[in-house]
């Protein structure tokens, strides 16, 4: 359980940092950053047994 979580937390990082590299505009970037985040969450209080 704590290497699943670890692993999602390193992905949500790595997605969130390939998304700043990306040449697209600042609002876009944002709203990228919002969904991944919420996607993060949900998928760590999946693991979490809350969901």
């Amino acid at each position: 359980m704590l290497i699943s979580i670890l692993i999602t937390f390193l992905v949500i990082i790595l997605v969130l940092y390939l998304i700043g590299m990306l040449p697209i505009d600042g609002r876009a970037k944002q709203i990228a950053r919002v969904v991944v985040i919420i996607i993060g969450i949900v998928s760590l209080l999946k693991y979490l047994a809350v969901f």
